[in-house]
């Protein structure tokens, strides 16, 4: 008797399922299919201006740090006058 309960209702939520993943919003992937999908948020023009700035901000910060450990240890290594 559980059976004819369970198995039916057990392949309607698998059903639901992929109807929802159909529909549902995709993430920061790729773009899902033509009527559902939208563009990425990180494939934008903005986003990826941002991204861009970030990435170069970032290596601007490790670059200053790398001179100013690098200046440490020659101050350290040098003979002092």
């Amino acid at each position: 008797m559980l059976d004819r309960l369970y198995l039916p209702f057990l392949g309607l939520a698998a059903l639901a399922a992929v109807a929802l993943s159909l529909v549902w919003p995709q993430g920061l992937g790729d773009r899902s299919p033509a009527p559902f999908g939208h563009t990425p948020v990180q494939q934008t023009p903005a986003m990826k201006a941002a991204m861009d700035r970030e990435t170069e901000a970032s290596q601007r910060r490790i670059k200053q740090a790398r001179d100013a450990v690098r200046d440490l240890q020659d101050k350290a290594l040098s003979p002092r006058q």
